[in-house]
């Protein structure tokens, strides 16, 4: 029987807010010129874990729509580059906990991110050779529960489970048909009695009683 593990990122891998609102308000200040508005962790990480229209929506929201998709979407891009070599703040005992899994369950990434984000978390994190795939909204236009369907389907799963930190991962989860666990140390709380881990190193035993 095929098992897998599908991560989100952020909040539940790494911490990337502060570096996201640095790479948003370095191109704001770089070529969008005639606009004030800056961003701070705070504000980035409120809105993490949104798709990339909806984060526009929330942060751009004093600008025409025309407007604010391209605002949206050019920050995205350069945000992709700019993590490149600047990165996130991994969470403790991330790799060692992945190459124990690794053993046992086949491991993937399934974000609301755009395009690019996920690689540039692997390459950074130095955990290429733990992950089979991974889908996201940049590439298919789709929501976290279908993306996370599709992965499934696509890889031939015979049960799988999600490890997200907001409710919106548990909404998607709940969506997709598939058990959950909650990353307490993320950025949200979820509405919900559900596995849950309050650091990485709990993964392996929470994994082990949802999928055996």
């Amino acid at each position: 029987m095929k098992k897998g593990i599908i991560f989100d990122v952020d909040g539940t891998l790494w911490d990337s807010c502060g570096v996201v609102a640095d790479s948003w308000n370095e191109y704001l200040e770089l070529y969008e010129k005639d606009m004030t508005v800056r961003f701070t962790d705070a504000d980035m990480r409120r809105v993490m874990g949104m798709t990339m229209s909806d984060i526009g929506d929330n942060l751009f929201w004093m600008l025409p729509q025309e407007r604010r998709s391209k605002v949206t979407q050019n920050c995205c891009v350069y945000e992709v580059e700019y993590m490149k070599t600047r990165g996130g703040i991994l969470y403790p005992d991330l790799e060692e906990t992945l190459e124990k899994l690794s053993k046992q369950y086949h491991l993937y990434i399934v974000s609301n991110c755009q395009t690019g984000y996920i690689e540039d978390f692997i390459s950074c994190s130095g955990t290429w050779s733990f992950f089979e795939d991974f889908e996201c909204f940049g590439n298919t236009g789709k929501a976290k529960g279908e993306n996370i369907r599709l992965l499934v389907r696509r890889s031939g799963l015979d049960s799988a489970v999600y490890v997200g930190d907001t409710q919106g991962d548990y909404n998607s989860t709940c969506e997709a048909g598939i058990p959950f666990i909650h990353a307490r140390y993320g950025f949200g709380s979820v509405d919900a009695k559900v596995p849950y881990i309050n650091g990485l190193k709990e993964l392996p035993e929470v994994v082990r009683k949802v999928l055996g």
